[in-house]
């Protein structure tokens, strides 16, 4: 596995991105998240977009994480938020998730940001049990569907 750095615009990120929306739209239904996202969003230094491609460089797994400043959906300054996590069917069991989270973390904290946050879904049981186990908190909730009951926000201090 060789983890790259991609834009979220990438053809690629795009294909997993299109993945990713349709697994929602199979657990919640409503077409996916529609939460608001721009490619220039995880541009350094404010966010960052990554692929793990498999030994025949084929994309498996991507995740990214975008600045999130003190605003009206309940972020604080300081704030890392974690999107778009997601590991392809044929690959899920094998860590993949776990070592994007931490390059995520990693790079978020070398960026200047002080806490990582998420939004996840009841239906997500396997997110939530990632992230709960990689030491994830839950939290205020925060984002375009902090008014929705099967919202799920959770934080994790960025530390070295």
């Amino acid at each position: 596995m060789h983890i790259r750095r991609v834009s979220f615009d990438h053809p690629d990120a795009v294909k997993l991105n299109d993945a990713v929306q349709a697994e929602y739209d199979v657990r919640y239904g409503d077409g996916g998240d529609a939460t608001l996202m721009d490619p220039a969003d995880f541009e350094p230094p404010n966010g960052v977009y990554l692929i793990a491609y498999d030994e025949y460089g084929s994309p498996v797994a991507s995740g990214g994480w975008r600045v999130r400043d003190a605003n009206d959906e309940g972020n604080i300054d300081g704030d890392a938020e974690l999107k778009r996590m997601y590991v392809i069917d044929a690959m899920r069991g094998r860590g993949l998730a776990r070592r994007i989270l931490a390059a995520l973390e990693e790079d978020a904290h070398a960026a200047g940001r002080l806490r990582m946050v998420l939004e996840t879904g009841a239906k997500q049981p396997e997110a939530v049990a990632l992230y709960e186990s990689s030491g994830y908190e839950p939290c205020a909730k925060f984002g375009y569907y902090r008014f929705h009951d099967l919202s799920l926000c959770f934080a994790k201090p960025l530390t070295p």
